[in-house]
């Protein structure tokens, strides 16, 4: 922001699951990983009625992003990621931990969301 005696700063956070998704964007690649302190994304994680989500179309995230199932402060960020990054033409996104993450490109652990 210019002010009269110069430049003033501003406050900012990136998002560094949006930032993923637009450099494989710029890139036009076709898979992005996502790596996260989960082995896989889960719907009602940490409660008993958790449940793991290996595959995953966009479309049937989409709806459960919709409907609150990822907050802001955790998986939500990733799952706006993957939206963008399949709407734009992407043709996977995986999720996966660090520990996994080689074996999730695979596609044998994970989550794996397409198109379809």
């Amino acid at each position: 922001m210019e002010k009269e005696w110069g430049l003033d700063g501003l406050e900012a956070v990136i998002d560094k699951d949006l930032a993923a998704e637009r450099l494989a964007e710029t890139i036009q690649a076709d898979v992005l990983l996502i790596l996260t302190n989960t082995d896989r994304v889960y719907l009602h994680y940490d409660t008993p009625r958790q449940k793991p989500l290996d595959q995953l179309s966009l479309t049937d995230l989409k709806q459960l992003y919709q409907e609150g199932h990822f907050p802001a402060g955790s998986m939500g960020p990733k799952m706006l990621a993957a939206i963008r990054f399949l709407e734009f033409g992407g043709s996977k996104v995986v999720i996966s931990d660090i520990a996994h993450g080689w074996d999730a490109l695979q596609g044998l652990c994970g989550t794996q969301i397409t198109q379809n």
